[in-house]
């Protein structure tokens, strides 16, 4: 039997206490985060120095500066103490409580998610969902994240994409406005206030061209997201633009109404997506089966998916 080779490492502590001086550029602010003293945070520093037989930091009279090799060394150890953390995390998470991590883009999260993430719970209560949105593509190696609902054609090399459901485009305004402003014609809406979003300037502009409209959209106000745009049509500012399926259980209640059907698909789609080579937790696949079938509204599919996964023993 061949032995394995013993790892040389150095001191553990002494190697903490030069990350976090390191990071923050700081002895004091170290010591702060470790919770102990500055003198303390210099000490373990000088025995990493001496263990090395280098000298790491450069003291400053407002600060310290990385030496030449202490730059080599924390680019190392800063990569090597994030594996490690993130590691650690994805061990506690999924060892010890039942957390699932979503990133997701506002208007999802607003119009469609939030909504009803309480027939999930009431489905799944050992499952606790943590929900954060943001525009930027997730990431998932410093960003704690179990899957991210992200909009595209699916093609991200570094992603496993499950497609949740197409993009389409209908216009949208308030009883009120529509009973003020009887629209028949497409061209009518030259004349009226079109609410944009920042996030998707080009929303309007394709409906518009795909329902052969005759002009270019001048009469403008524009949101950060979608999800703005749709409050000011409730509050009868004028006409937005949204995805059909963030706004139907309004169309359905009548606070909002759809003063023409045609619809305009992008060719764009919403996935659950996460890394490639990362097996998905029980829980995410119990959230995919969710998520569609809150999508494509089959109830019994929806009985029988939970038939076949089981709800997971959490003990």
């Amino acid at each position: 039997m061949i032995a394995t080779p013993t790892r040389t490492l150095p001191p553990l502590n002494p190697l903490k206490a030069f990350e976090a001086a390191a990071r923050h550029k700081s002895l004091t602010v170290a010591a702060d985060e470790l919770n102990v003293s500055q003198v303390a945070v210099s000490r373990q520093v000088r025995v990493l120095e001496d263990y090395l037989g280098v000298i790491l930091f450069r003291r400053q009279n407002r600060g310290i500066e990385l030496t030449r090799e202490g730059a080599l060394l924390f680019e190392g150890i800063e990569r090597g103490f994030q594996d490690i953390e993130a590691a650690t995390r994805r061990v506690s998470r999924r060892g010890q409580r039942n957390i699932l991590a979503i990133q997701s883009y506002v208007t999802f999260s607003h119009r469609w998610l939030m909504p009803r993430l309480h027939d999930f719970h009431h489905r799944y209560p050992r499952i606790e969902v943590r929900l954060s949105s943001s525009p930027e593509p997730a990431d998932f190696e410093t960003g704690n994240l179990d899957a991210a609902i992200r909009g595209g054609d699916g093609s991200w090399p570094d992603l496993h994409a499950e497609k949740l459901a197409d993009m389409e485009l209908i216009p949208v305004c308030s009883p009120a406005f529509f009973q003020d402003h009887p629209l028949t014609q497409v061209d009518q809406l030259e004349k009226m206030k079109l609410l944009c979003s920042a996030a998707r300037p080009h929303d309007w502009p394709s409906w518009l061209k795909s329902a052969n409209a005759s002009f270019e959209p001048k009469n403008k106000m524009v949101f950060e997201n979608s999800s703005l745009a749709c409050e000011g049509a409730l509050m009868d500012l004028g006409i937005a633009i949204a995805n059909r399926h963030f706004v139907q259980r309004q169309l359905n209640a009548g606070t909002l109404v759809a003063p023409f059907e045609h619809g305009c698909r992008t060719g764009e789609s919403y996935y659950l997506t996460w890394p490639k080579g990362r097996t998905p937790s029980k829980p995410l696949l119990n959230f995919l089966s969710w998520i569609r079938t809150q999508i494509t509204g089959k109830a019994g599919e929806r009985d029988h998916l939970e038939e076949e996964d089981e709800i997971y023993d959490e003990d």
